[in-house]
């Protein structure tokens, strides 16, 4: 089934739900008169990113409540995937991501790398999510991940081995500045990283960053959708905020899988084998 996936490209205000979720609904209604089936809105989207000490009084079940009422309703017309500070039953404190589909709110995603490298101190604030697996939506099988888990090469792979037709990364990914090149270096890196998962996993690549400044840093969006083939076939301004849509095509994945097999001969039990045996031998 083919269908149209929206990203949202957004800023956000640190610790202010309610301006945020009306931020949130703009686009979602937006997108709707755009005939989009999902809409995908950056990491920790409801919040703001560098929450600290607020997460506890911010965070949110993933059942209803009255942040949630046009999200809801909405949902009816299309599905709507957004980043939150999650408190699970265990009374944990995650860096998650909601889904919104036919008048219901899923947990999708719990973050499972949260980075304490550089600027990054998330596990200060968060716990570490210990699952993945593809979320079963009405459309099909998406895989969904938050920011680093990008950066961890097993968990697009795993969501590969476990259905997803396309794999999405909520983000809020801060500007670097390095080298002589007009370019901007971060943008050139993570794009370079959704070409190369698309053409080895034969999936689509949906990255939703966001834009904006909170706290000195500067956030650089340019989000993206990649097919299955490697080539961008949508592209987000940099540094404003933007809507981004395309077709999700089934076919695109089954030309990609066919034309290069390199997917379909993969062996997980083989790789986890080697894993095994690699693990073995060096803690002898």
């Amino acid at each position: 089934m083919k269908y149209s996936i929206a990203v949202a490209q957004i800023d956000s205000i640190v610790g202010d739900l309610e301006k945020n979720i009306k931020h949130h609904i703009e686009f979602v209604k937006k997108a709707i008169t755009k005939k989009a089936d999902i809409i995908v809105f950056p990491e920790l989207s409801l919040t703001g990113y560098s929450v600290k000490d607020l997460n506890w009084d911010i965070a949110l079940r993933a059942e209803p409540n009255k942040y949630f009422t046009e999200f809801l309703k909405l949902s009816n017309r299309i599905t709507i995937i957004v980043g939150a500070v999650e408190e699970a039953v265990n009374f944990g404190i995650y860096n998650s991501a909601f889904l919104f589909e036919d008048n219901k709110v899923h947990s999708a995603h719990k973050k499972n790398y949260p980075p304490t490298y550089g600027m990054f101190e998330e596990m200060r604030y968060f716990s570490q999510g210990k699952d993945v697996r593809v979320f079963d939506s009405k459309f099909g099988k998406l895989g969904i991940l938050i920011c680093e888990d990008m950066w961890h090469i097993s968990l697009p792979y795993i969501l590969a081995h476990d259905g997803a037709d396309v794999i999405i990364s909520l983000t809020a990914s801060p500007t670097r500045l390095s080298g002589t090149s007009d370019l901007l270096t971060s943008a050139t890196v993570n794009h370079e990283q959704h070409r190369v998962y698309a053409r080895l996993l034969s999936t689509y690549i949906v990255f939703a960053n966001r834009v904006g400044l909170e706290d000195g840093v500067n956030f650089w969006g340019g989000s993206q959708i990649v097919a299955p083939s490697g080539d961008s076939v949508a592209t987000a301004k940099l540094f404003d905020e933007d809507l981004i849509i395309a077709k999700v095509d089934p076919n695109e994945i089954r030309r990609a899988r066919r034309f290069s097999r390199h997917f379909i001969d993969d062996s997980p039990e083989f790789t986890l084998q080697q894993l095994k045996n690699s693990l073995n031998r060096n803690s002898k």
